[in-house]
């Protein structure tokens, strides 16, 4: 399965150029805060697929289990000494969801560790997380080194917004629901991204009028604000203390049906940088796709007040056109959630058909 870096470049800046928008077919491309231009891997993708002979002692089930015997979904990547480190989703035959650990030196090729790095046990969060599981990481790294989870705990019923830390990415401390307790906890949330920035290759949270922002929400995105990363506060309307959406569905385009946000949110020298995933309705949609394909966006926000919203692309920017992104669990499906600066290079991770999982690299 392994081969040599320098061959692996040599097909992933040729292999799918048309990947690549062009400014005289796609307006798109002439907007320079976007992060556009990623290729397909297509020599090597998927690049992550189910293992039915990895097996982990469940402590609920009480027995051994096949934990990535059905799926691959929903990775998410950080930078830790010189390798990625991918925290990804995983299912067993009954569907419930634990997040796996998988490293690589290239960025390309990876090694799962053997069990899950991150389930649902015998805790406090048990309600939340049994018998779904835990879904959708999304990974930043604090100033003081931690790293922060978001990640969504499903009981079957309600999928809600969750949050963890960790010093190694392998042991990690659950701090609870990112809503918390009170009006919002029985409100279907979920999808975190914290506004970060870039700091070598390192992904770290950002404060902005010091506040740490995240956006969150998978119809409509909302905000919450937190001191220290691990308690938030919804970013409510003054009057009606209500949320606030900040990005919504637009009838006519790729994301008309629904947003939700894809990884961490980038400060830039324009803006706040959102990539965000989208699904096309079933009317009133973008007809150059099949009603509810999942592809990804981008908008712009303001770096001075994050709720602001400044600009957004008009077509979608990677989209499912292969046979393991259009066939699986959940047919049509690009859903974006990991993005690394690794070597000079964007690697953008997402799930296939929630199935596998793929990469696409921008130079």
């Amino acid at each position: 399965m392994k081969t040599k870096l320098f061959f692996i470049g040599v097909i992933i800046l040729s292999a799918c150029y048309n990947n690549v928008p062009d400014e005289k077919t796609n307006p798109d491309a002439s907007k320079g805060w976007a992060l556009i231009g990623f290729v397909k891997a297509d020599s090597i993708n998927p690049i992550l697929k189910p293992s039915p002979d990895q097996l982990f002692f469940c402590p609920l089930n009480n027995k051994e289990i096949k934990w990535e015997e059905r799926n691959v979904l929903n990775p998410s990547a950080v930078v830790k000494d010189d390798k990625v480190y991918m925290i990804y989703r995983a299912q067993d035959n009954q569907m419930t969801s634990r997040l796996g650990l998988a490293v690589s030196s290239d960025g390309l090729h990876f090694t799962k560790q053997p069990n899950p790095v991150f389930f649902p046990d015998s805790d406090s969060m048990q309600l939340y997380e049994w018998k779904g599981g835990v879904e959708d990481p999304r990974i930043v790294e604090g100033e003081n080194g931690i790293y922060i989870l978001t990640y969504t705990s499903y009981d079957g019923k309600t999928a809600r917004l969750c949050l963890a830390t960790s010093p190694d990415l392998r042991s990690w401390t659950k701090h609870g629901l990112v809503l918390g307790e009170g009006k919002y906890k029985e409100t279907w949330s979920k999808s975190g991204a914290i506004v970060s920035k870039l700091a070598g290759d390192r992904i770290i949270a950002a404060r902005i009028g010091g506040k740490y922002w995240m956006y969150f929400g998978d119809t409509d995105l909302f905000m919450a604000t937190s001191e220290d990363l691990i308690h938030w506060t919804v970013v409510e309307n003054d009057e009606n203390k209500k949320m606030i959406s900040v990005l919504q569905p637009r009838p006519g385009y790729f994301d008309s049906r629904l947003v939700e946000p894809g990884p961490f949110a980038l400060i830039s020298d324009q803006g706040i940088l959102l990539i965000y995933n989208s699904s096309n309705a079933l009317s009133n949609n973008d007809p150059g796709l099949p009603s509810f394909t999942y592809s990804a966006g981008q908008a712009l926000f303001d770096k001075k007040y994050p709720y602001k919203l400044i600009d957004r692309l008009d077509k979608y920017f990677i989209y499912p056109d292969k046979t393991y992104e259009k066939t699986g669990e959940v047919n049509n499906v690009c859903f974006v959630e990991g993005l690394v600066f690794f070597r000079k290079k964007w690697f953008l991770y997402y799930g296939t058909a929630d199935s596998k999982i793929a990469v696409a690299v921008k130079e």
